[in-house]
């Protein structure tokens, strides 16, 4: 059977970023230093397979603390956690390990400082998703307002216009975040922003390579969790950048096939919590499919790496 002719191309950057690869470090090193099981505390990353191959290997994942035996560490998530989660496990004398990834880390740091100065913070995130509550979470209840969209700016009620900063989640699409940060900074002339924007490298990056990529192809996949921020980001702004066709897929299995009918050229990428084994997948099956050239698209090279925290580096 002849194939048709399908041009691919390939994100690059895509995939695992450094905070991703740390904090998958972490959970193994834990296991190889203190043995199964370990817990850890909400979905290490937002990637099934990764989690499930983290299972297999003895890790137990819960989404409180209290689901903890006192006696077996618990690692926290990549996404940070609230103030009140590593108080409530050193008083329980728990074992613990913080995988918070460090450009998170950096802006908990800043909402503090900025707390501390007597400023009121603005959020700008998600609700509900684990980063935003473990920014939110480092502050009083209502220290921290929370704006998702332009239209909430012009919504929220501050303390003193005069005394306000803002933080913003890591994977947040850099383009809608900057029109909210204009409106709040039109709204509140005087508002304190970060010193290096918030929205980490590998989020930047990804977004930069898809708006690159996405006006070649007539279609466009992202590999990535339905939960996961960065990934359904990149799936937006693919759509806004040109492709009629973007979509978001797990596996090389949730591919809509007939959808794709037709295609002589796709684009490929993959979220900062997405292993490369997957993306191999996908390609495989559009291999499989058709007579696939790949082109990679590069816009960035990266080479951060992160330490893991130093009770992992010490003999047991």
């Amino acid at each position: 059977m002849i194939k048709p002719p399908l041009t691919l191309y390939l994100a690059a950057p895509r995939g695992f970023c450094a905070g991703v690869d740390r904090a998958i470090k972490i959970v193994e090193m834990a296991l190889e230093k203190w043995g199964a099981p370990v817990f850890v505390r909400h979905e290490i990353v937002h990637n099934k397979y990764v989690v499930d191959d983290l299972k297999d290997k003895g890790a137990v994942f819960v989404e409180e603390l209290d689901e903890c035996p006192t006696d077996r560490p618990v690692i926290f998530s990549a996404h940070g956690v609230p103030k009140s989660v590593p108080a409530a496990a050193q008083a329980r004398e728990m074992i613990y390990v913080d995988a918070t990834c460090p450009l998170v880390s950096k802006v908990h740091i800043e909402a503090q400082r900025h707390a501390d100065n007597g400023l009121q913070m603005i959020m700008i995130g998600h609700a509900g998703h684990p980063e935003t509550v473990g920014t939110m979470g480092q502050l009083p209840a209502g220290e921290v307002l929370l704006v998702e969209t332009v239209d909430d700016v012009a919504a929220v009620q501050v303390r003193d216009p005069a005394k306000l900063a803002f933080v913003t989640q890591t994977t947040l699409s850099v383009d809608d975040t900057a029109d909210i940060v204009a409106a709040l900074q039109a709204r509140f002339p005087a508002i304190v922003g970060p010193h290096k924007e918030d929205i980490c490298y590998a989020t930047t990056n990804r977004q930069e390579a898809v708006k690159t990529m996405a006006p070649k192809c007539d279609a466009m996949l992202v590999v990535g969790a339905p939960n996961s921020s960065n990934s359904k980001r990149l799936v937006e702004v693919g759509a806004r950048a040109g492709c009629n066709y973007a979509q978001l897929v797990q596996r090389a299995t949730d591919i809509d096939w007939r959808a794709l009918d037709g295609i002589t050229s796709m684009g490929i990428t993959a979220g900062a919590s997405a292993p490369e084994v997957l993306i191999n997948e996908v390609i495989n099956a559009f291999r499989d499919r058709f007579d696939v050239t790949i082109e990679q698209v590069v816009t960035a090279e990266e080479n951060v790496e992160f330490k893991v925290p130093r009770v992992l580096r010490e003999p047991a």
